[in-house]
């Protein structure tokens, strides 16, 4: 996709969100980094636990794609970053878990034909580097998660402030 020039402006890329294809890029990016966690050898477990939902998929495209800048179908219906963040809590160092959860996340791009433009590439995975570091600040078991910390927005130069 071509970014568009516009009458007296800067050159104007599309959010993340609409240049990966919006949401069935981000539903087929949900299944197929679910698929990879799934079979890696360390980072399974908690993706075969009992009690995990069967809505996680669809709930983690919808949050996947509310952070590039589509629908806030996350936060007007499931939650807030807060909420996600104590999902994760407490569970000790899981940095190797980290690592793995990245390295699932950019070859699931691959697996979800998502475009290989190398700006968009390296945009995604600074993303989800800076949400796996986000997510490891509430490892320690006593960790506390501050409350309504709203969905964060992310674009080609990184987080959105504000």
């Amino acid at each position: 996709m071509a970014a568009r020039v516009l009458p007296h402006s800067s050159t104007v890329r599309p959010t993340l969100f609409a240049f990966a294809g919006g949401e069935p890029a981000f539903r087929a990016l949900a299944a197929a980094h679910h698929a990879r966690c799934l079979a890696d050898p360390e980072l399974n477990h908690p993706f075969t636990r009992a009690d995990l939902d069967p809505q996680h998929v669809p709930r983690l495209a919808a949050y996947w794609a509310e952070v590039m800048g589509g629908p806030p179908r996350y936060s007007e219906g499931l939650g807030d970053q807060s909420g996600l963040l104590r999902m994760h809590a407490g569970n000790g160092d899981i940095s190797d878990l980290g690592r793995r959860f990245v390295d699932c996340f950019v070859a699931a791009l691959d697996d979800a034909q998502l475009p290989a433009d190398p700006e968009f590439r390296s945009a995604m995975r600074a993303y989800v580097e800076w949400a796996v570091d986000d997510v490891l600040v509430f490892s320690p078991v006593d960790a506390v998660v501050p409350d309504d910390r709203a969905v964060p927005r992310w674009s080609w130069d990184g987080l959105r402030r504000g």
